[in-house]
């Protein structure tokens, strides 16, 4: 590109054709669609929470084929142990200890009901999200790059569950809900699923693509009134601060910590481009704010027993 300008506008042409690709298999969805792929551009990880049934697997692994990206599914279960994805070692013929890679090994896995898998396991995978990298006997193993985790959860069943701490739900950028589809839209599933017809997706971008297109969010200039609206918002939500209004002190026991501050002005800055914006303002960080605030702030008994939810605590503070 001879500019950033021109590599933006090409963004937009690429966003567009992801679209378009993504569309052929996936019906509806926009938004939890553009909420993924904001997460992909900006370096980030997306936590689903929704009913199984509603096209969670598919929607990750029709994104990986239109992105030309490896994908890996890894079914989360109680006797799941960290080296069934990080990978171990054995010995071979030589009576050397080699290195066999888990399936942690590509770009984009989805970690499927990730609070099915106890303590250790979702560590190790946290672990990996964070440092991009995992060690095993003492030797670094560098992950594929990009790499992208899209955790999935069911919010119905909660029997042999084990929850994701607060510490550990703050790795992800995202926590996106995932709602029934409307009946026009089930009545186009049920339509394209049970016909013989397997559409074909065009690959649109490619790994070092993704890589440029990741190095250019970072490279958006933020006005600084963005940026102060982004940081007091998060500030807003924590009981102890005086910028928290009432409705916080009374509703809420932890408020977000720092990195919601930085995702918010990432996930704005990748929503700008995406609008084909070479700056983002106070709409954009409005439009990733609850993905990036649902997750991290903690409700008190006070809130349950007078039906505040987290979106509605957080819509009041937007």
């Amino acid at each position: 590109m001879k500019s950033d300008v021109e590599a933006v506008d090409e963004f937009v042409k690429k966003y567009n054709a992801l679209n378009q690709e993504i569309a052929k298999v996936i019906v509806g969805q926009q938004d939890i669609i553009k909420d993924v792929l904001i997460s992909i551009f900006s370096r980030g990880h997306c936590l689903l929470i929704g009913v199984p049934g509603l096209a969670k697997t598919l929607l990750v692994n029709t994104i990986s084929d239109a992105l030309g990206l490896d994908f890996s599914r890894i079914q989360f279960t109680p006797d799941l142990m960290p080296s069934d994805i990080i990978g171990s070692e054995i010995l071979d013929d030589t009576r050397n200890f080699k290195f066999i890679k888990g399936p942690l090994f590509v770009n984009i896995v989805l970690a499927d009901e990730i609070n099915r898998t106890p303590p250790k396991t979702q560590s190790a995978l946290l672990e990996a999200m964070q440092e991009k990298s995992v060690t095993v006997a003492g030797k670094r193993y560098k992950l594929g790059n990009p790499f992208f985790v899209l955790a999935t959860q069911n919010p119905i069943e909660q029997e042999g569950t084990y929850p994701l701490p607060e510490a550990q739900l703050d790795r992800f950028m995202f926590s996106v809900w995932l709602d029934y589809p409307s009946f026009q839209e089930e009545l186009a599933i049920v339509k394209s699923t049970t016909q013989d017809h397997k559409p074909t997706l065009n690959k649109i971008l490619n790994a070092e693509e993704i890589l440029f297109y990741q190095d250019l969010v970072r490279k958006i200039p933020v006005p600084d009134n963005v940026m102060e609206y982004a940081v007091k918002l998060v500030v807003k939500t924590r009981p102890n601060s005086d910028m928290a209004p009432q409705m916080v002190k009374d509703y809420l026991s932890w408020g977000a910590g720092p990195r919601a501050s930085q995702n918010l002005v990432i996930g704005a800055k990748c929503h700008a481009m995406i609008q084909g914006k070479y700056s983002p303002d106070i709409d954009d960080v409005k439009a990733v704010a609850l993905s990036v605030l649902r997750h991290r702030i903690v409700r008190n008994y006070k809130a349950e027993a007078d039906g505040y939810s987290v979106e509605k605590i957080i819509e009041a503070l937007l």
